[in-house]
């Protein structure tokens, strides 16, 4: 079977490249190649069902500070297509946007459907074939184009663009063809931690600074307290910039909690014997300061070995020492790390270094294509994912559409 362009990957970036082709050129024959039963799966998942479609973010140098992989890469990129254009581009498909307080952006309605609609519309109304449950087990390239063995029947392309994620499978055959690959590890993960502090508290969250122990890795953010250890924007950032790092460690660690980022230890201490004097008779672990959430005063109060009956006036300053301690370097042994479908991004995949960022093409092998994670970029949370799945895509869109 004989397409102009195929696009390998029924995800974000492959649906977003073969409509903006399509937009362009309405009479090329294209086909998404999925593997699985679904489309757009990650989609529908994505902000917990609600779609974090992007980020309000509209300068690219500032842009690409959230990418702890790609960042120099995607600065030119993003000159071409930024957040802005995302937000124009959806309007146009009478999609609009929303901003929330941390600046991420979801559709009005608060529904992934929305989105998988307005692509799906997209695909319909340019009779983009889209082909589910094939999967490509060989790719060649001759004189007369490329040629894809699939699980289905062979098919073959003038353009080909592959936007698969971390499929392995993908991965090999992107190597055979002479692409340099870095291996895909984890980048977005919860900490898998068993402590008494934080013990029953699920549901817990504040602010924290947290720091991977010996080395230079920090976060700042909310940190959640969920029933197998930690997770949160904090965490997720961390794992983030840590992704390789961690990887290596066999996710066995230690972090330092500061959970009153925003004081020095001299403030606390200080602020600690103020409210001494102030409350001297009342009860440290039911008398907590800071707007510290009181489950979570109470079990590093106990932490500090402050007995349970204890007075403020009945402390001295070794105790109150100990209680900023654990207030701002809370030590928590990490063993081992939890992976969501919704948080699933992975760090690695095709190097950088062989894809002309001008255009998304390879430059191991001409008219082969890539966009979104298939790339060895990933970025926190927050939308920015997924906007470097619009912008490759369309980088990509652009170039193949002027070979027509």
């Amino acid at each position: 079977m004989y397409y102009d362009v195929i696009v390998v990957g029924g995800g974000a970036a492959g649906f977003f490249t073969a409509i903006n082709i399509a937009e362009r050129q309405p009479n090329l024959r294209i086909a998404i190649v999925e593997r699985g039963k679904e489309v757009l799966s990650k989609v529908k998942i994505s902000g917990g069902g609600r779609c974090n479609v992007t980020h309000a973010c509209f300068v690219p140098s500032e842009l690409v500070q959230f990418y702890p992989r790609g960042a120099k890469e995607l600065l030119g990129p993003f000159h071409q297509f930024c957040c802005g254009d995302t937000i124009e581009w959806f309007k146009k498909k009478g999609v609009e946007l929303k901003i929330e307080e941390d600046g991420r952006m979801f559709p009005t309605t608060d529904s992934s459907q929305t989105i998988i609609d307005c692509f799906t519309q997209a695909t319909d109304k340019y009779k983009i074939e889209v082909l589910q449950g094939v999967s490509v087990q060989g790719v060649y390239q001759s004189d007369k184009g490329w040629k894809l063995d699939t699980t289905k029947e062979n098919m073959t392309c003038a353009q080909v663009v592959f936007t698969t994620g971390s499929n392995p499978k993908i991965g090999q055959l992107m190597g055979e063809l002479g692409h340099r690959l870095v291996e895909p590890v984890p980048s977005l993960f919860t900490f898998n931690i068993k402590d008494k502090r934080i013990q029953d508290l699920m549901g817990v969250s504040t602010p924290a600074s947290i720091k991977v122990k010996g080395t230079k890795l920090e976060a700042t953010g909310p940190l959640l307290i969920t029933h197998w250890g930690m997770s949160g924007p904090g965490i997720l950032r961390l794992s983030a910039w840590g992704a390789r790092l961690l990887a290596d460690k066999k996710y066995q660690f230690h972090i330092v909690v500061n959970w009153l980022p925003q004081m020095d230890r001299d403030e606390v201490v200080e602020q600690l014997k103020s409210f001494k004097q102030e409350h001297a008779k009342k009860t440290v672990l039911k008398r907590g300061l800071f707007d510290f959430p009181t489950r979570l005063w109470e079990r590093l109060v106990l932490a500090a070995q402050i007995e349970a009956t204890k007075t403020w006036a009945d402390l001295n300053n070794k105790q109150l020492q100990a209680l900023a301690l654990q207030l701002q370097e809370g030590e928590f042994q990490v063993n081992g790390k939890s992976t969501f479908k919704e948080e699933f991004v992975t760090a690695g995949g095709i190097d950088l270094r062989d894809v002309n960022f001008k255009t998304m093409e390879s430059k191991v092998c001409t008219d082969l294509y890539f966009a979104g994670e298939i790339l060895n970029i990933d970025a926190i949370t927050g939308g920015f994912n997924f906007q470097n799945a619009w912008t490759t895509g369309f980088i990509a869109a652009q170039a193949i559409a002027s070979k027509f």
